[in-house]
């Protein structure tokens, strides 16, 4: 039972730590404010929710557990939010999206 718990809890981990790192390329490589932000989002939500549930199969059932979980509580429902202010901050000081040209390659259907 140990080594399945071990397996999960390590897939979890690198899920996780996947998921930080194409978030944080997501950061270097977007072009504007708010594919940042989405970016950003990802790293916080998905990220550090797979690395805390990680962390809380490593843990087992005791007192850190708890403490992960509510960790996980605070960024499950703090994260989102502060991304959806940050955003309607943005668009409110009048910082327009990167969209595509009507005549570019892209925006063609």
């Amino acid at each position: 039972m140990t080594i399945w718990i071990d397996a999960l809890s390590w897939a979890c981990l690198v899920g996780g730590g996947f998921f930080c790192v194409v978030g944080a390329i997501g950061l270097l490589r977007m072009p504007d404010f708010y594919t940042r932000v989405h970016a950003a989002s990802v790293i916080e939500t998905l990220g550090a929710g797979l690395i805390l549930l990680g962390l809380m199969l490593q843990a087992g059932l005791t007192l850190v557990s708890v403490k992960l979980l509510m960790v996980g509580v605070l960024i499950f429902f703090a994260s989102p939010t502060a991304t959806h202010a940050l955003a309607r901050a943005a668009l409110a000081r009048g910082l327009k999206p990167l969209l595509a040209d009507a005549g570019s390659p892209s925006s063609k259907p």
